[in-house]
């Protein structure tokens, strides 16, 4: 399933999620021109980089290795990696800013992107395989996003073969199915080789969903049902009665005359 639009309005203008996909889309432009393709060595977290067991050469250390997990979060590996972590964001960081304000949502992104890094690391700290993409602090947001409107209704793509159709899930369907997703490939994938990082987005979405009961605003209640309809209108219940046309109708006294008389 495919993800493209929720029916969830918001009441800010979410800018913290426009500029971490600007700053994404950004570097990975940068990452493309000659001269950079070293990045992802020098700028991706490396566990055994950051614990002793192996160094960069000197030539490619741009950073300090304890800056790696977060320089990691904005280096993409290829256009569909990026295309498809921005789409999440797209999608649900605008209500999950919404529900935090701008300034918690950036400490909640990192944090949970931390987080994310820190389940990579545990299952092999002796790897020597880099990790990046926005993913990690990503599936964050998609563990917040549960908690807050699990009843939100989410617009999905489902290919079937060769045929493609759409259909509108609750999010709770939608995320915790991507989660059981991501659970079910980490228990086959081979952790010694490269590919998709599992752990860390299970660690991302456990993390949000700890880490939304102390970020969220006070006013915000979790498990709330979203203010529109499926159909992305507003449902007003109150019901308009056509109103009676007035049976009374002004006349004229035609006996009245002006003080001056009859003409």
């Amino acid at each position: 399933m495919i993800p493209l639009h929720d029916d969830n309005p918001t009441e800010i203008r979410p800018y913290v999620t426009w500029a971490l996909i600007a700053v994404c889309v950004l570097v990975f432009l940068w990452q493309q021109t000659p001269g950079n393709e070293p990045a992802v060595l020098s700028l991706g977290f490396i566990p055994a980089v950051l614990f002793g067991s192996a160094e960069l050469a000197p030539e490619l250390v741009m950073v300090p290795a304890a800056l790696t997990p977060v320089t990691a979060m904005f280096l993409h590996g290829g256009w569909m990696h990026l295309i498809g972590n921005m789409l999440y964001l797209w999608i649900f960081g605008n209500n999950v800013e919404d529900a935090m304000g701008h300034g918690r949502f950036v400490a909640f992104y990192l944090v949970c992107g931390l987080a994310a890094a820190a389940a990579q690391a545990a299952l092999d700290p002796a790897s020597r395989i880099p990790m990046i993409g926005a993913s990690g602090a990503i599936a964050g947001v998609l563990g917040a996003y549960a908690l807050l409107y699990p009843r939100a209704r989410v617009l999905v793509l489902v290919p079937i073969f060769v045929i493609f159709f759409t259909v509108r899930l609750p999010a709770l369907w939608v995320l915790g199915g991507w989660f059981v997703l991501q659970g079910i490939n980490a228990a086959l994938a081979d952790s010694s080789g490269g590919g998709v990082a599992w752990w860390a987005h299970i660690g991302g979405f456990v993390a949000g969903l700890a880490l939304i009961w102390f970020f969220k605003r006070r006013s915000i209640k979790l498990l709330a049902t979203p203010a529109r309809s499926p159909s992305g209108l507003t449902v007003v219940r109150s019901r308009i009665r056509p109103s009676r046309p007035s049976q009374h109708v002004p006349t004229v006294s035609r006996r009245r005359r002006g003080p001056w008389g009859r003409p």
